[in-house]
């Protein structure tokens, strides 16, 4: 199985191709991929399959030629990534699959539209944020925020940190959140916030990995709720900082645009012995059809679905 990783200031993926949807990706593989002991080590998990042959992206069909498949950490299905989804579309110019320019993608969230020049940041159309009925009381390292829940196709609970600064923001012992799960069924992503001169600084708990060096549906909630707090927006540009680097967040009456560095790492195969271990040890679910023999080209067939 062929892999290649990537990363969205820090916040990093292993990429699955998979053009012809012959891949079965059981949540323990998944696991298995993104232990950073015994595997690869990552956030999540992108494969990357052409709309035509996932089922779960047949309303697509016609609209966005490739499925975003995200996966957390955990083995978890998300609807969407903001970072991954930008590496996503870099991996499919880089790897020559479409050219340079405006792609569409379809996603769990629906379809987003992603400008990829031939180098440079990639910039993705995350849709309209939505903003449910708050405050949400959510405790984050002992401490009870009244947070901003905001959802960017994903859930989002938004906690300002106004007696913190940076540096007191990154030496937080930042621990998983304690928030009412009638209201968050799912579970849902924390962030944590404080200003800075030039906008705001955050660290996020992502439901389903843990604390991340980024996230950038997370940095769109932050973005929104900062700029809507401050009476400043829609329009509003808003410079985001997190551990792993800086996104840049823009508003406007109609979508938010997020905007950041998409970089791949490195390409890899991972050995069949490892494979069958990994299928031996945590049994029948995390294997797939044929694990030693999946690759990551597509077939002939789908090579020619994908126009290239």
């Amino acid at each position: 199985m062929r892999y290649v990783k990537g990363h969205g200031t820090g916040n990093d993926f292993v990429i699955l191709p998979d053009a012809d949807g012959d891949l079965e990706l059981p949540a323990a593989l998944v696991r298995a991929l993104c232990h950073r002991g015994t595997g690869i080590g990552a956030d999540g998990v992108l494969r990357v399959v052409l709309s035509a042959a996932e089922p779960a992206a047949e309303q697509f069909r016609g609209e966005a030629r490739w499925f975003m498949d995200y996966r957390n950490a955990d083995g978890s299905v998300a609807e969407m990534c903001g970072n991954g989804i930008r590496v996503f579309a870099r991996y499919l110019v880089d790897a020559g699959y479409e050219a340079a320019g405006t792609l569409l993608i379809a996603t769990r969230a629906g379809l987003r539209t992603v400008e990829v020049p031939p180098a440079g940041d990639v910039s993705v159309d995350m849709g309209p944020p939505e903003f449910a009925p708050g405050p949400v009381p959510v405790t984050v390292v002992g401490r009870e925020f009244a947070a901003v829940p905001v959802s960017m196709g994903n859930p989002h609970a938004v906690c300002f940190a106004d007696d913190l600064g940076p540096a007191q923001l990154a030496g937080l012992d930042l621990r998983a959140p304690v928030y009412p799960a009638e209201i968050f069924a799912d579970g849902v992503n924390v962030e944590v916030v404080v200003p800075t001169p030039g906008g705001v600084a955050m660290r996020v708990f992502e439901r389903g990995v843990g604390e991340t060096a980024s996230c950038g549906t997370g940095a769109c909630a932050v973005a929104v709720a900062w700029a809507a707090r401050q009476g400043g927006g829609p329009p509003a540009e808003v410079q985001v900082d997190l551990p792993g680097g800086r996104l840049t967040v823009g508003w406007d009456e109609r979508t938010v645009v997020l905007r950041g560095p998409a970089v791949l790492v490195s390409d890899g195969v991972l050995r069949p012995e490892w494979l069958r271990l990994v299928a031996g040890s945590l049994g029948a679910d995390a294997a797939t059809a044929d694990p030693a023999g999946a690759e990551a080209a597509p077939s002939a067939a789908g090579r020619a679905a994908a126009g290239v």
